[in-house]
């Protein structure tokens, strides 16, 4: 497959305008005894609701799960999450993981290696150094957020310094910090009187909540920013 086509029986959308219209309430893509990969007692209840029973995220309540490392309580819309795990499962039959889905069709990255965590050539040494050592685009499997609220995804093709538990240690979050400040608060107004955190949030899960782990990355929220920016912000 060329980098420039576009596997449109694969791509998220088909998978969300199913589930999304799906008559049925109970149906799952998959057998009850064997889901696509382990889902926790959250996921299961959230497979039991409609859309209609589940209320999204706040910007308030992001920012309390957040802050209080409460990452596992993040929750898709029910359509959404079966949408996601019915995905999933094609893109593990069509392309062996869903990590080789995001390398082939929406990060167009050339691996140096085949296994374990993916090293590539860098242009720059420190992460976020240069544009093309890493990749900004919208989170195909958003959480369920209130209008207004966009998830951002920023994919690296360096892994950030983490502790053994795979939290981000005090320079890798520094990294971060930095990048987020320059790239995403600043260019949304959080200057002078807009505090911090009002308008942009980010977090990195450890490894355990990763659900694409072989390839670093850090997720990014942020509110009453425009198409024009969103646009830009992706490279």
């Amino acid at each position: 497959m060329s980098e420039q086509e576009i596997d449109h029986e694969s791509h998220p959308a088909t998978f969300q305008s199913t589930w999304k219209s799906n008559p049925d309430p109970t149906a799952l893509p998959f057998p009850r005894d064997s889901p696509p990969f382990a889902l926790t007692a959250i996921d299961w209840h959230q497979l039991s609701l409609t859309d209609d029973q589940f209320t999204a995220h706040t910007w308030e309540d992001l920012h309390h799960l957040i802050s209080t490392n409460r990452l596992d309580e993040l929750k898709r819309w029910p359509s959404f999450l079966k949408a996601y795990l019915a995905w999933s499962a094609h893109v593990k039959a069509k392309y062996g993981s869903a990590t080789q889905y995001l390398l082939q069709q929406r990060l167009l990255w050339k691996p140096l290696n085949q296994s374990g965590a993916f090293r590539f050539e860098l242009k720059s040494s420190i992460p976020f150094g240069h544009e093309e050592d890493y990749k900004i685009l919208r989170n195909d499997w958003s959480y369920a957020v209130t209008p207004g609220i966009s998830h951002i995804v920023v994919w690296l093709k360096q892994p950030l310094d983490v502790d053994s538990e795979g939290a981000l240690t005090e320079a890798g979050r520094r990294h971060v910090t930095d990048f987020v400040r320059k790239r995403f608060r600043v260019p949304a107004g959080e200057t002078g009187e807009v505090r911090e955190g009002e308008k942009v949030q980010w977090f990195k899960n450890t490894t355990n909540l990763q659900s694409v782990r072989s390839l670093e990355h850090v997720h990014i929220l942020v509110r009453g920013v425009g198409e024009e920016m969103l646009r830009e912000w992706m490279n």
